[in-house]
């Protein structure tokens, strides 16, 4: 597979990579929290937006592709924050299977 070209000066969001932690609520439940587990420079492409109707409210997803420096660990389910915004991560691969990078295709809801 060929190498993929990526201009690093291109990583320029400030992201914070967040894990999922539940515990038990001693109901048969869970309490859902959000750990920090790194800060990383980030490349952010928008890639679409879709309106939809949940509970009788209209609500809009986004979707990004968000490449990163490849780092151990980072799977489907944990989120990126920039601010106030957050991207849940669906999918996570190497682009070009060289162990350089990472690929994120990540929805925003609640815009």
């Amino acid at each position: 597979m060929a190498t993929r070209h990526i201009d690093p000066g291109a990583f320029t969001a400030r992201l914070v990579l967040e894990r999922r932690d539940e515990a038990g609520d001693g109901q048969g439940g869970a309490d859902i929290a959000f750990t920090a587990v790194a800060s990383l420079w980030a490349r952010i492409d928008p890639l679409g937006a879709a309106q939809a109707e949940a509970a009788g409210a209209e609500r809009q997803a986004v979707t990004h592709r968000v490449w990163l420096r490849h780092r151990a660990g980072v799977e489907p389910g944990m989120r990126l924050r920039k601010g106030g915004r957050i991207l849940t991560i669906q999918t996570v691969h190497d682009p070009d299977e060289t162990g350089r990078y990472l690929v994120c295709d990540c929805t925003e809801d609640g815009q």
